[in-house]
């Protein structure tokens, strides 16, 4: 048999079988694109994922001794004071995008972890297929001494879910699924997806903006029931942004949360001007750098620089605290509760104006 015939009649069947089986795989769960960064993530750092082999078989963050009981908050700790007047911690743990945010076992530990250790603002989202295991660290924390109206719990509602009566169902699923009463602040997580991804509204013909005002209005009620404390988004620029002010009915936008850092093109650095001038505050994914642009603080002569004059603190560290001078809340993800111990010591210090500047001047750097 030529090599074309077996290329035709074996090799290209059997890929068109696997690739059948992988999408099956995906696509039988509710949230396929959330099974899919739940297995690719962990993939791409050579680690299988608890998708494949199971929960609890990853090697990450350690068990918390039974006899631990939860230490002081952070000295100097700072706030961002919501529209209702609820406080969000400026300083959260990120609950994505790492290999140890997708086995239960370790994001109890790592969550229980947090709260233990003074850290009381937990980011997760549904896409992130975790509420359970956060819900189990929470109520843990709880049992052990920390107080549940000290914990910020915010979580996202994904596009595949936009609609109204979709995201008026999803809320009490939410808080199910996290064993809680109340949500603290609950965003809609992206202005939208994918064309090839589904919603209810897109399927009743709605429209982009149709879907996210319907999806507003939900979450805005979810809210004056009590159900949900804060509402916002993720992720929306700022014509999205004016969609949703003054719907009828619809509550204040309490938070955008963004990719933000001294790298964000200027696009981004408006939509932070727009939201400050607007009392939206903003919660800084990726405050440091992102995949792509993190290596370019970490190899800069005056970061360096900023670091020897602050006593040789961790060029991460300098970034995270910029960000909260800057006046965000920013959320670095980690398994492991050394580094947490050191992102809750962000309050220690402060950048004087002269080393805010000069990081404020590093987005030339994006340009290069």
């Amino acid at each position: 048999m030529g090599a074309k015939k077996i290329i035709f009649k074996l090799i290209l069947p059997a890929i068109v079988v696997f690739i059948a089986i992988i999408m099956g795989f995906f696509y039988q769960h509710e949230l396929p694109l959330g099974l899919f960064y739940a297995t690719l993530i962990p993939l791409i750092k050579f680690t299988l994922p608890p998708s494949i082999i199971g929960h609890g078989k990853m090697v990450g963050t350690p068990p918390v001794p039974d006899e631990m009981l939860p230490l002081p908050r952070p000295v100097d700790e700072s706030f961002i004071t919501l529209p209702g007047g609820n406080e969000m911690p400026q300083i959260g743990l990120g609950m994505c995008c790492r290999p140890t945010a997708y086995d239960d076992v370790l994001v109890y530990r790592t969550v229980l972890w947090y709260l233990l250790l003074g850290g009381r603002h937990i980011d997760g989202a549904y896409l992130y297929l975790n509420h359970r295991a956060i819900g189990e660290g929470i109520a843990e924390a709880i049992r052990r001494g920390v107080k549940r109206s000290e914990i910020f719990v915010t979580t996202k509602i994904f596009p595949t879910q936009y609609g109204y009566d979709s995201a008026a169902s999803m809320v009490p699923q939410y808080l199910e699924e996290l064993g809680l009463e109340y949500i603290d602040l609950l965003l809609m997580h992206s202005p939208s997806v994918a064309s090839y991804l589904s919603s209810p509204c897109k399927k009743d013909g709605k429209n982009a903006t149709e879907c996210r005002q319907e999806t507003w209005t939900a979450l805005s009620e979810a809210r004056s029931g009590g159900l949900v404390h804060n509402v916002g988004v993720s992720n929306f620029r700022v014509s999205h942004l004016q969609e949703l002010e003054g719907l009828a009915g619809g509550a204040p936008i309490a938070n955008n949360q963004i990719e933000f850092n001294p790298f964000v093109p200027e696009s981004v650095r408006e939509t932070v001007e727009y939201c400050a001038n607007r009392n939206i505050s903003i919660t800084a994914h990726s405050p440091l750098g992102g995949l792509l642009k993190q290596g370019k603080a970490f190899v800069d002569d005056t970061m360096a620089t900023i670091s020897a004059n602050n006593d040789n603190r961790r060029i991460s560290h300098i970034m995270l605290r910029w960000a909260i001078q800057r006046g965000c809340a920013v959320i670095p993800g980690t398994g492991n509760p050394n580094h947490m111990k050191d992102n809750l010591s962000v309050f220690s210090f402060k950048l004087n104006n002269n080393d805010m500047e000069t990081i404020n001047g590093l987005h030339e750097i994006a340009k290069e």
